[in-house]
């Protein structure tokens, strides 16, 4: 039996006009933010439900529900750490992150050297095990009409 597993995570959100953009902690510039119950950084979101999910804990929606009205506002980084720590009590690491960001706009490519920076720090892990694509629908859809942003992230843990 092997130590290692995989988790995926996946989230939505809405965008509109005049709301913080958050992404892994780096707040971008942007005329539209994103819609949520917490601060909306769907990165933080999207990567602790792939973590959950490889350590067979659930999703962040068990833990921190939007039906609650003491979440209103949370710091997407209190749901990381919370999930960081629910690995660590399990002695599991977290050995690489891939992530796709699909946006039509801004474009997320000058971004990335200071997303991938801010989420070595958050995860305390090395940047090298790190992976961020962006990418558009091709002006397809919700995401193409600049309605709304989506997120994709794989994980490996390691139980240690």
């Amino acid at each position: 039996m092997t130590n290692l597993r995989v988790g995926n995570g996946y989230d939505v959100h809405r965008l509109q006009d005049n709301l913080n953009f958050l992404l892994g902690g780096v707040n971008i510039s942007h005329s539209k933010g994103i819609v949520a119950h917490s601060d909306g950084d769907i990165l933080l979101h999207t990567i602790s439900d792939a973590l959950l999910g490889a350590a067979a804990l659930g999703d962040i929606g068990c833990f921190f529900p939007d039906t609650e009205s003491k979440y209103k506002n949370l710091n997407s980084v209190v749901i990381l750490d919370f999930v960081l720590n629910e690995l660590k009590n399990l002695s599991f690491h977290v050995v690489n992150i891939d992530i796709i960001i699909v946006l039509e706009r801004p474009k997320l490519n000058p971004f990335i050297p200071q997303i991938k920076q801010s989420l070595s720090n958050l995860l305390h892990i090395g940047i090298d095990r790190l992976n961020i694509k962006a990418t558009t629908s091709e002006k397809m859809g919700f995401i193409g009409r600049e309605e709304g942003v989506a997120c994709y992230a794989t994980v490996l843990i390691e139980k240690i």
